[in-house]
């Protein structure tokens, strides 16, 4: 067993498609670092004056004034609230502030976790490792080389289990680096812009890439189980493409309570986020006024909290819909 796993790892490493694969979820993370850290940059003393002079320029023209002044004057046409400061409610809604030309927001771990670029690198190495799993299992079928490599190895449900291992470690083990050396930079860019990143905030990031890890060879293995199923790279991008695309938009359309639990979105944000928050149907009650009519009253949607077990219980049925029957199948149908 031993021997058949360096084998297959000397082939998914020589395999020219999935060198090129590495090296994007190698080069992408970097790329969006860089845009991260060009976006959060701090703005020069220079920067700040040239603002302040254009809202300075701004307040006092014409068109702004006038508006101040009809604030003043008809608070209630501009929507003050009764009992609020006329004053100071309207030259707050009226006159430029400065925040709205320095608009760029520093750097904060957190945000980066919950919506930024954390997500966006553990979604980027998922879809390039699921795509590295099909080509590795693809190109034995479409070459015709899985027939030989049965002569010497006979046993196909060891087969099945040595080349999905192999896709899954590789996987976990590149995107295991790639998100530690990126909360790492992170980490290393707050301190040296005097920002407080915080033990809680880079521990959490750190997490997080644990479970991207997981997500990330999970995708690999599901895309390699269902090559091995249909034996074509097409058919398993149209399936990936079927599932992310064309799923959430028929459960959508399927009105039936709580549908917004089955979407694959929202597991695998679950996932990501060790938890997220959905919304279901919206809650409507029907009254009846003093006239006999009837008046249906909607309040806000029910909110619904779907935990990482939630989610990694979703996730991990897909996989097993996917692996039994493409191990039955390898082990049962002729291999050409």
């Amino acid at each position: 067993m031993r021997r058949l796993v360096g084998v297959e790892l000397t082939r998914l490493r020589w395999r020219r498609a999935v060198q090129v694969l590495v090296a994007f979820a190698l080069f992408v993370p970097i790329l969006v670092f860089a845009i991260t850290a060009w976006n959060t940059r701090s703005y020069s003393d220079a920067e700040m004056a040239e603002f302040q002079t254009q809202v300075d320029r701004d307040t006092n023209s014409i068109e702004t004034q006038q508006s101040l002044k009809d604030c003043l004057d008809n608070p209630d046409d501009f929507g003050v609230p009764p009992g609020e400061d006329v004053q100071t409610t309207c030259e707050e809604w009226t006159l430029p502030q400065l925040d709205w030309y320095a608009f760029r927001e520093p750097l904060n771990l957190d945000t980066e976790r919950d919506a930024g670029s954390g997500v966006v690198v553990i979604a980027l190495l998922a879809v390039l490792f699921a795509l590295a799993g099909t080509t590795f299992a693809g190109h034995d079928w479409n070459t015709g080389s899985m027939s030989n490599q049965l002569l010497f190895e006979p046993r196909r449900g060891r087969v099945w289990l040595t080349k999905g291992l192999v896709v899954t470690l590789a996987s976990g083990a590149i995107a295991a680096v790639v998100l530690a050396a990126y909360w790492t930079g992170l980490w290393v860019l707050a301190g040296a812009r005097s920002l407080d990143p915080s033990g809680h905030s880079v521990w959490e990031g750190y997490q997080q890439g644990i479970r991207g890890t997981a997500l990330a060879a999970l995708c690999a293995l599901c895309a390699y189980a269902v090559t091995m199923l249909f034996r074509s790279t097409v058919v398993t991008l149209g399936v990936l493409f079927g599932l992310s695309i064309l799923a959430p938009i028929l459960l959508a359309l399927i009105a039936f309570p709580d549908n917004e639990r089955w979407m694959p979105q929202t597991n695998i944000a679950a996932v990501m986020l060790d938890g997220t928050t959905y919304y279901g149907e919206m809650v409507c009650t029907s009254t009846t006024d003093e006239l006999g009519n009837e008046i249906q009253e909607c309040g806000d949607s029910t909110e619904h909290k779907l935990t990482l077990a939630g989610g990694s219980a979703y996730l991990l049925g897909l996989l097993a819909l996917a692996a039994v029957p493409s191990v039955l199948t390898f082990r049962r149908r002729d291999v050409p």
